[in-house]
């Protein structure tokens, strides 16, 4: 009951319906008028239905220059364990490393690799592609929110999340599950921890030891999402706009970074793009606690304003919109893969 208040109180875990209620409205307004409830299509060309649904992490990598990004392989279910330990080793990756979904669920089913015994595991019951991915050698991450009109010779920042790991520190005493049960945003990942982790959570954390949980970015697995956007200056955004300016066909979406210090970042050095995501990404800086549900409600109108915008002027250039046939036959894809994910 005490988690069920403190999301009933927390608007940033209220049901994805209730959070984007009326949005819908706005795009239901933008829909009809491009007479296309797909209009995203066009946002990004270069991307599969604009980088919105049914589009591989893979295709998008390959989009970036490869000094941008670490080291990834894509992984077919139907490959044999032997088949992709020797992918491992031809690769020459070193453990740990990321397993993800290729088509990805907000952070499910992302998972470090600690040696092939997790990855023959993990192998076994993922029923869809994945990917192996290079662990990131820096231990800071944002997500940099960017946007292009294709008339434009330059784009722009429009927010930036600075993400907080979920961690813990010990006490002597506690249990790791003990000291998750401290704090609601931790203790609401207990159920996907208890798979992960097992007997390990009845451990004791020495007293002063800090320990990161949950290694991944997402909000959906515990981590705090922190308004950044105050670190958006002629420097980071010359940064980015180098980098995106090489991305054929983008327009609209978010850079997932990883990087040393905000200094270095500015500078272009010491970072790595962990995804970029399409016409599908959220201005994530809204999930910052601080900021009320009026905040969150007018960055989306904001963004979905900038991807109708963008859209619209990419379909004048000659890039179509999702006729509305395919664009249902892509969502119900979607949602089946979804729910391949989850079952994971």
């Amino acid at each position: 009951m005490k988690l069920a208040f403190h999301k009933l109180t927390h608007w940033e875990y209220w049901p994805f319906e209730l959070l984007y209620f009326p949005v819908f409205f706005l795009w239901a307004y933008y829909a009809l008028r491009a007479r296309s409830l797909f209009f995203f299509n066009a946002a990004n060309p270069s991307m599969k239905n604009g980088g919105f649904f049914m589009v591989s992490k893979a295709e998008i990598y390959q989009l970036i220059p490869s000094q941008y990004y670490p080291k990834t392989n894509l992984v077919s279910p139907n490959m044999s364990v032997a088949e992709v330990l020797d992918l491992v080793q031809k690769q020459a990756y070193t453990f740990p490393i990321i397993a993800k979904p290729d088509m990805g669920l907000r952070g499910s089913a992302v998972q470090i690799i600690a040696d092939e015994a997790a990855l023959q595991h993990y192998h076994k019951k993922a029923q869809f592609d994945y990917l192996l991915q290079a662990l990131i050698p820096y231990a800071n991450e944002v997500g940099i929110f960017y946007v292009r009109y294709p008339h434009e010779s330059q784009g722009r920042i429009t927010g930036i999340v600075s993400k907080e790991f979920l961690q813990i520190t010990g006490d002597g005493t506690s249990t790791r599950e003990q000291l998750l049960q401290k704090d609601p945003r931790a203790a609401m990942q207990l159920p996907a921890l208890h798979k992960e982790l097992g007997n390990n959570l009845q451990t004791v954390l020495p007293l002063g030891e800090v320990e990161k949980v949950v290694p991944y970015g997402n909000h959906i697995r515990g981590t705090k999402f922190i308004d950044a956007s105050q670190w958006i200056t002629p420097e980071l955004t010359a940064v980015i706009e180098n980098l995106c300016s090489q991305i054929d066909g983008f327009y609209y979406g978010r850079l997932d970074v990883m990087y040393h210090s905000i200094e270095d970042l500015a500078q272009g050095k010491n970072f790595s793009v962990v995804e970029l995501n399409g016409a599908m990404s959220e201005p994530t800086h809204m999930y910052d606690p601080s900021h009320s549900i009026w905040f969150a409600w007018r960055e989306l109108f904001r963004h979905i304003t900038y991807l109708f915008e963008i859209s619209q002027a990419n379909h004048a250039l000659g890039h179509p919109y999702l006729p509305h046939k395919v664009g249902m036959q892509q969502y119900r894809l979607h949602q089946k893969h979804n729910q391949k994910i989850l079952d994971f």
